[in-house]
């Protein structure tokens, strides 16, 4: 495991996905963005294929992802329920079909703090779409991943991972939700599942990274309403962001793009990364990533559970 330390990038909170791509060709490559559709997710699927990759969009709604990217050359659209196994494994299925390799996976569809939800056998939404699908996808998407000597799979979290560790005893939020702790836990496991990932798929070539994308307005924010924005101090009574804070898309878009692309990173993986960077580990308000989420006596356990609940594991 790389060590969670900053090294030098030379790139920062103000840089855009463009911007980390500069002189980096991605010719012949191709990437898997779920959610590519919309906010962070749109910019990247843009500077992907500017950079000439051919970019793969799965998801939930393809008709309307397909209007959204009907201007971007470069991009197909496939159909894919995050919160439902069927659909992964349909998805996986298809694309496995086309005898394709997978250069870059970038786990980025995400929903947050959401009323509570059921889906599945019953589990709670947050966990299983941001963290139980993507889990599912990667593991059946294993042998694109290694066909061409490995992959980057870029991890989707945020500072909520702060939010909450793995509630071990209580995952499914039996005894009460709530709506914050479940974002929180989903992006905890968001970035436990890279750790885990990265140490399981190294030797095969697949390197994983997690990261914060910074704060950006976006369609993730669906699920809240103005006032309780305007309560959180991020957007004024007219919704106009509020303070110097928050990223514009493009620079929201920059962490996961670097992620996914920097040869700075070559021959590392298993780390939290944010503003373009590794970041350092913290226990209070600074920037960082917390302990238990970069825990690999964690990430080993959430990967068997994660396993046992979906039934998929490309290591068993």
């Amino acid at each position: 495991m790389t060590a969670q330390h900053k090294i030098g990038s030379g790139f920062g909170h103000d840089s855009t996905a463009d911007d980390v791509l500069a002189g980096i060709d991605l010719t012949g490559k191709l990437a898997v963005v779920t959610g590519g559709y919309s906010g962070l997710g749109l910019e990247t699927t843009r500077a992907l294929t500017k950079a000439g990759a051919h970019v793969v969009v799965p998801a939930r709604r393809p008709d309307a992802a397909r209007e959204v990217l009907a201007d971007v050359s470069g991009v197909e659209v496939d159909e894919l329920d995050l919160g439902d196994l069927d659909s992964v494994r349909a998805f996986a299925d298809r694309f496995l079909a086309s005898g394709r390799s997978i250069d870059i996976q970038i786990d980025n569809a995400a929903i947050m703090a959401s009323p509570e939800i059921r889906v599945g056998p019953g589990w709670e939404a947050q966990f299983a779409t941001n963290h139980l699908g993507h889990f599912a996808l990667v593991n059946r998407l294993w042998p694109a991943l290694t066909a061409d000597g490995g992959a980057r799979v870029v991890s989707v979290s945020s500072t909520g991972h702060r939010r909450s560790d793995i509630r071990w005893d209580d995952l499914e939020f039996r005894q009460g939700y709530d709506k914050w702790q479940a974002y929180g836990q989903a992006k905890t496991a968001n970035v436990l599942f890279a750790v885990q990932l990265d140490a399981l798929g190294k030797d095969s070539g697949v390197r994983a990274f997690a990261l914060h994308p910074g704060g950006i307005l976006t369609p993730l924010q669906r699920h809240l309403t103005r006032e309780e924005m305007v309560g959180y101090g991020w957007i004024d009574a007219d919704g106009n962001p509020v303070g110097q804070g928050f990223k514009s898309p493009e620079q929201g878009a920059a962490t996961q793009v670097w992620a996914a692309t920097s040869p700075q990173l070559d021959g590392l993986g298993g780390v939290f990364c944010e503003d373009c960077e590794i970041a350092e580990v913290s226990t209070d308000d600074s920037p960082g990533v917390r302990p238990y989420a970069v825990d690999p006596a964690s990430a080993a356990r959430l990967w068997t559970v994660s396993a046992e609940l979906t039934g998929v594991n490309a290591f068993g």
